[in-house]
């Protein structure tokens, strides 16, 4: 007989059994988005693990609500803005922030590793496609909602020295510089693929040297010399002094469930992310449009 701790995915039967619930209450609350479930041809799956993690978190004060773990996404703006709220929260919570790019983010958050992942995979005209299609490919997405971050300009990292001679696109490609590239699943990565499939180009066709696991990392490679070229947002080139041509506005968007929208930690960065201080922050970093900072933005019911 299978035990319940060597279980992945269980059945509307065997949580009812696991939590001492009549089924039909199960059945009501995965319809009412209160347990994590998916729907598989109509039939109900439960992930233990996020079944497990909603038990601790519906316990008296909840253990898990004292923490927010942020992935996903690479970010300057938003680095600091966590550095800053667990400056004021102390050892009494603990606000975390990991940087793994967009898809590791999804695949962590849809297994309950997550609070929140942050995304960006497409440009602004395109967010209100790309955003939800890649979401719907993850279990557990019917819990999930999306919340408007900021917009950022994205587009080419380079060298100050080459700077001028990126003026125009089409010369870019033919030149012998050494590329930077993110990690398959970073919205980077899938920025650059597109940039050169509107090139009629393919990025085994570059001089590819180094892959960077984020934004910073690539910039610094470019800074020290290792590297001439990557895709990242305007706001890191800044920061290392590096040229910056601009391609593209996106979207950074913030993913979670339901209930984790209402945690205290990420209401109170979202109130800070709508501040006077942060939109002067974002001023000096350059390249941030933060005016529908917080608009919810795509829920699974559309």
């Amino acid at each position: 007989m299978t035990q319940a701790s060597d279980l992945v995915y269980m059945s509307a039967r065997q949580v009812a059994e696991y939590l001492d619930l009549n089924e039909k209450k199960v059945y009501a609350m995965a319809n009412d988005r209160i347990l994590p479930a998916t729907k598989i041809t109509g039939k109900w799956l439960f992930p233990k693990i996020l079944i497990d993690r909603w038990i601790m978190d519906s316990c008296h004060s909840g253990m898990l609500t004292d923490r927010l773990l942020i992935t996903g996404s690479d970010d300057p703006l938003l680095a600091m803005l966590v550095a800053r709220l667990m400056s004021q929260v102390g050892s009494r919570e603990l606000i975390s922030y990991s940087a793994t790019g967009s898809r590791l983010g999804l695949e962590l958050l849809s297994k309950g590793y997550a609070d929140v992942c942050t995304l960006h995979w497409g440009s602004l005209e395109e967010r209100n496609i790309r955003h939800p299609a890649l979401l719907k490919g993850y279990a557990n997405h019917q819990q999930w909602i999306m919340v408007h971050g900021y917009t950022r300009q994205q587009g080419l990292i380079v060298r100050p020295d080459i700077q001028h001679r990126c003026l125009e696109q089409a010369q870019i490609l033919g030149q012998p510089w050494r590329w930077i590239f993110r990690q398959e699943g970073a919205g980077s990565q899938q920025h650059l693929e597109h940039w050169l499939l509107s090139q009629g180009a393919r990025a085994d066709q570059l001089n590819a040297v180094l892959t960077a696991y984020s934004e910073r990392e690539l910039a610094g490679y470019i800074a020290r010399g290792d590297a001439d070229i990557g895709f990242g947002c305007q706001a890191v080139a800044a920061e290392s002094g590096l040229g910056f041509v601009p391609l593209l506005s996106e979207s950074f968007d913030f993913v979670m469930t339901q209930s984790i929208y209402f945690r205290r930690q990420l209401q109170q960065l979202f109130t800070m992310l709508a501040s006077p201080q942060t939109r002067q922050m974002a001023g000096v970093l350059t390249g941030y449009d933060l005016s529908n900072t917080g608009q919810l933005i795509w829920t699974a019911a559309q």
